[in-house]
């Protein structure tokens, strides 16, 4: 009857067609999103994520499963998309208020004439790993060795597809000289690794942690921390962030200063407590049934969030010198980084 009658209340927003492509991940934050939806009362928010179960992007659920939103007077609610360019598009038709993914989907939006900015940025690296297959792991040793390979990305027009192109551009190779493939995460990207239909890619926790349990890929490239971010794009790279419209931030200041305020109450928790800790807050589903690799791959990945919320220093600069390099849109424009970002609301968080 609940499932119902949510899938009622999705369907009168228009939304029905994008939840029922994600039935398991938006099942897996049903209860939590009852229980931190305010009562009803507070004005109601729409966020779509990329992957709610990515750990990458694990402080939209653990705000929920907190009861921060609640605490704050909103009634949250949470949708999941497997790539963050779907959730990208979701939000610039308006289906959404806002949407959890990566930063650099405000510079390509922009270019695209579409006004966008972060509010609160959850990270300061990737949280990316480029892993490669056992059957290729001796022929690809660098991105050097992309050229004639399969890749695997979330999506085309992801932030690991534009990833994957910077790293074989600055190493030498076109984009036009390997394949980008869209798998998604989670079992769909291990079944491609496995069946060989790509001889590597790139993802995130818990992915890359069941692909090293299962022996199926080895890690070539880690940016799950500011070091590895530094090492392979040669600086902080902010990606984690809730970004929304410009306009809506615009004419809803209050509502966003609430949104802001939960979600840097839960950086702060994360930076404070264990990854045990931190694993037992999430859905239980999360963990596939192995907590601890669950547990493993949620310490792999603190390392690249904020605990405050604030966009890092020269972090929207190297992310445009990764896009300039190979996508041509960016490459031949003039970003105004100001306006892809704020720090008004991180920084008033008390």
């Amino acid at each position: 009857m609940r499932k119902t009658a949510r899938h009622a209340s999705l369907a009168a927003a228009g939304l029905l067609a994008l939840s029922s492509l994600t039935a398991c991940a938006n099942d897996a934050a049903g209860s939590a999103a009852g229980s931190g939806g305010g009562g009803g009362k507070g004005e109601s928010v729409k966020i779509m994520v990329g992957g709610l179960d990515k750990v990458i992007y694990m402080p939209a659920m653990l705000t929920q499963r907190l009861g921060y939103f609640q605490d704050e007077g909103l009634n949250v609610q949470l949708m999941s998309e497997p790539a963050g360019v779907q959730a990208e598009t979701a939000l610039v038709a308006g289906q959404v208020q806002g949407a959890v993914g990566f930063y650099d989907h405000t510079l390509d939006l922009q270019v695209k004439g579409k006004s966008v900015e972060s509010v609160v940025q959850f990270s300061r690296a990737p949280g990316e790993v480029e892993v490669v297959s056992d059957k290729a792991a001796a022929d690809i040793t660098s991105p050097k060795d992309f050229k004639g390979r399969k890749l695997g990305v979330t999506g085309l027009g992801s932030s690991t597809d534009f990833l994957t192109k910077y790293l074989a551009v600055k190493n030498g190779v076109d984009v036009s000289e390997f394949t980008p493939v869209a798998v998604g995460a989670g079992p769909t990207f291990i079944a491609a690794l496995q069946q060989g239909s790509i001889d590597g890619g790139m993802t995130t926790d818990p992915t890359v942690a069941t692909i090293l349990d299962k022996k199926a890929g080895k890690i070539l490239l880690d940016m799950r921390t500011p070091e590895g971010s530094q090492q392979a794009l040669g600086g902080p790279y902010p990606s984690s962030s809730l970004y929304m419209q410009t306009d809506w931030v615009n004419g809803h200041k209050a509502t966003v200063q609430k949104l802001v305020n939960a979600f840097v109450k839960t950086l702060k928790w994360m930076s404070t407590h264990s990854a045990d800790e931190i694993a037992a807050k999430m859905p239980a589903d999360y963990s596939q049934g192995d907590k601890a690799l669950y547990t493993q791959s949620v310490k792999s990945t603190l390392p690249m969030f904020t605990d405050d919320g604030v966009m890092p220093e020269n972090g929207p600069e190297t992310v445009e010198k990764v896009l300039k390099a190979f996508n041509p849109n960016i490459k031949n424009a003039n970003v105004d980084l100001s306006k892809t970002y704020t720090t008004e609301f991180a920084k008033a968080v008390k």
